[in-house]
């Protein structure tokens, strides 16, 4: 079997692309390299460019005759950023992914696997949330996604797609073999934020400590990349069975259904690395909400999907990563 990768150089994309090759099947990259990393293609059939290349993607699917599934992974996905670049962020993750959706029914493929987000739901108490929860997307970038999800189904509803939305919670960790790992060098996410404070020695910020929660910290709900990995294997394994013409188009949360507040990550990262960590509270940042975990019994059920790894194993792996990423990664 040959899937195409859509953002196939980034985090995600590179691990679900790992994943593939273990389990024998051909992974093809397509990525702009805008935010993926060359070096995350080694060894992978690799295309660079765009999606909404039409030429391109007909090359591609010139040359792997064989795809039989796409997984969308192409986005631009820092919240902050999206609120002082809109344009930007509608143009790259909703306009792009419409003109990429054409360009895969020109070439005959209806499988597709959208790397969705859980920042879509109304998330304001820290409360745990299922596929049918209220939707309220509170940043540009969560907007982009819940726009993709509509758009998705409509054109799933017309015949014209099958859409398998897998709603991520908050990655964290690597590859376990350490092929691949997050590529930025200076995240913007909690757990990115405290490696950073832990390796320079500084404070690491607290953004916001009067939301409803049971800290007034924001509550993420923390699964290992290398868990999303094998949901997205599950996904393209179990991709016919669950999408057909009565139900072309489906939204299945993944995350472990455990809340972490920031105060208490600081804890688990405390546990994990030689150096506790210094704190200093700050102000909520632009985009940020209280946040919140998923009930994962559609993911259980649908995918025969659990998580595997615990949260300490994925900050773990995220500072291994961290240990090899600059002699992976020249910048």
């Amino acid at each position: 079997m040959t899937v195409l990768i859509a953002g196939g150089a980034g985090y995600i994309g590179s691990t679900v692309a790992s994943a593939c090759m273990d389990e024998g099947i051909t992974p093809v990259i397509l990525d702009s390299l805008v935010s993926g990393r060359r070096e995350f293609t080694d060894g992978r059939a690799f295309y660079e460019g765009d999606i909404r290349d039409g030429a391109l993607i007909d090359r591609i699917f010139s040359e792997h005759p064989d795809i039989s599934a796409v997984v969308h992974c192409a986005a631009l996905i820092v919240v902050p950023e999206s609120v002082a670049d809109p344009i930007g962020y509608y143009e790259a993750n909703v306009t792009k992914s419409l003109d990429f959706v054409r360009h895969l029914r020109r070439n005959g493929c209806d499988r597709l696997v959208f790397s969705s987000s859980a920042s879509i739901y109304r998330a304001d108490d820290g409360s745990s949330v299922d596929e049918d929860s209220p939707l309220g997307p509170q940043s540009p970038y969560a907007r982009t996604k819940a726009m993709c999800e509509e758009m998705f189904a409509d054109i799933a509803a017309a015949g014209q797609m099958r859409v398998l939305s897998l709603r991520y919670f908050n990655p964290i960790g690597a590859d376990p073999k350490m092929r691949t790992g997050l590529q930025l060098k200076r995240p913007s996410h909690a757990l990115g934020k405290m490696i950073q404070a832990y390796q320079e020695g500084t404070a690491f910020p607290v953004t916001g400590t009067h939301y409803p929660t049971r800290d007034g910290t924001g509550i993420r709900d923390y699964v290992h990349v290398w868990d999303l990995a094998a949901a997205h294997l599950a996904a393209i394994d179990r991709f016919d069975a669950l999408l057909t013409e009565a139900r072309p188009s489906l939204a299945i949360n993944l995350g472990t259904g455990s809340g972490t507040t920031v105060r208490e990550l600081c804890a688990a990262f405390d546990r994990v690395a030689d150096t506790p960590l210094v704190t200093v509270d700050a102000e909520p940042r632009p985009g940020d909400v209280a946040g919140a975990c998923t009930k994962s019994d559609r993911a259980r059920q649908l995918l025969g999907w659990t998580p595997k790894f615990s949260l300490e194993e994925g900050i773990r792996a995220s500072l291994d990563w961290i240990r090899v990423r600059d002699e992976m990664l020249k910048d």
